[in-house]
């Protein structure tokens, strides 16, 4: 393949590089360089190559390096969330790119590079995968999640939703809950939530500082939101959502305990949805789902284990808005230190102990 071309980190305009990103079947928010920005402020580095094809972006890659053990600054793990951007087609494309990948993350001495291809689960993904010398690895984003076509009228979307979730959007706005956009001043308020429903559900969450970096980078572009459904100016429920190019994310939501009974997550989702159609998306990403129905989702279409771990809560909310599971490739290391990895399987095993 003539015509090819590798550019790297400063020689790579970041406007012209999230225009690829947007513009992409393969790109993805996590790709983007205000992606790169949000976690560079939070432990990690990223660094980028493009392949340019005649000029024009074809494939790339957003690497983040983080120190493997605290304090000291090597080894390094390096990991491309939702990447790389690469047609799985273009075989001299991807030796290319990864070459120059590799080269990367051995320059930052990595102890192995994690990768998490936008791709759609099958065989023959994984085969290309392997056939690239990568393995079957720990998961770092939502292998399964569930995307609704928002391309369809408001009347089409809920109908497609199940009954009681249509419900619980009437009665929640005929109840007097209200849904507002939020400012950089009411990222606390929704914090507070997150400690609360982080608390409740038994899971981790991120700094306060975390989630204003993220709208600080997101939402003067139109490309982030902060929502908060609240009930005679009490504060109930709040989400963040996230669109790049076509798609929209729903990726952070949080509750109080107080007047469950008025469903205001429920408003709260659809006010989402809407908004993501005002953007001019074409699909909304509930943003994770438990993998064993992405693996079975006709299994799961109608039968509800009596399962309250893990994202089992969150299905049981997310599958109301009615959408389609999907499942991608997951996660595939490539591994060039055997011993650190070794060391780094092990501790990751004591840690879930």
């Amino acid at each position: 393949m003539s015509g090819l071309r590798i550019l790297k980190d400063n020689e790579i305009n970041l406007e012209e590089w999230d225009d690829f990103t947007r513009r992409s079947r393969y790109g993805h928010i996590l790709q983007s360089s205000l992606w790169g920005k949000l976690k560079e402020g939070f432990g990690w580095r990223a660094r980028r190559i493009l392949l340019l094809k005649d000029g024009l972006p074809l494939a790339g890659a957003q690497i983040l390096f983080r120190p493997l053990l605290p304090g000291l600054p090597k080894p390094v793990v390096a990991y491309i969330p939702k990447g790389p951007i690469l047609p799985p087609d273009e075989s001299e494309a991807a030796r290319l790119l990864l070459d120059a990948i590799h080269a990367c993350a051995k320059e930052e001495g990595a102890v192995f590079l994690k990768v998490e291809p936008d791709w759609l689960d099958s065989p023959q993904a994984e085969a290309i995968l392997k056939s690239w010398g990568f393995i079957p690895a720990r998961t770092i984003q939502p292998r399964s999640t569930i995307v609704l076509d928002i391309t369809l009228s408001e009347e089409e979307i809920l109908a497609r939703m199940k009954h009681k979730t249509r419900y619980n959007i009437k009665l929640a706005s005929k109840k007097g809950v209200k849904v507002r956009p939020g400012s950089l001043d009411d990222v606390p308020t929704f914090y507070q939530l997150m400690v609360i429903t982080s608390k409740r559900d038994r899971f981790g969450i991120h700094t306060l500082g975390y989630y204003r970096r993220a709208l600080e980078l997101f939402a003067p572009s139109g490309d982030g939101i902060l929502l908060l459904a609240e009930y005679e100016g009490e504060p109930l429920a709040g989400l963040m959502a996230f669109k790049w190019g076509e798609r929209a994310f729903y990726m952070y939501g949080a509750s109080s305990d107080r007047h469950r009974n008025l469903m205001p997550n429920h408003l709260l989702q659809w006010e989402a949805i809407l908004w993501a159609r005002r953007e001019g998306c074409v699909t909304y990403d509930l943003w994770g789902i438990p993998d064993e129905v992405g693996r079975e989702p006709e299994r799961y279409q109608d039968e509800l284990p009596e399962r309250t771990g893990g994202l089992w809560g969150v299905y049981r909310f997310k599958r109301g808005f009615g959408g389609k599971v999907i499942r991608y490739v997951g996660a595939w290391d490539w591994v060039y230190s055997p011993l650190w990895y070794s060391l780094y399987k092990l501790a990751l095993r004591f840690l879930r102990l």
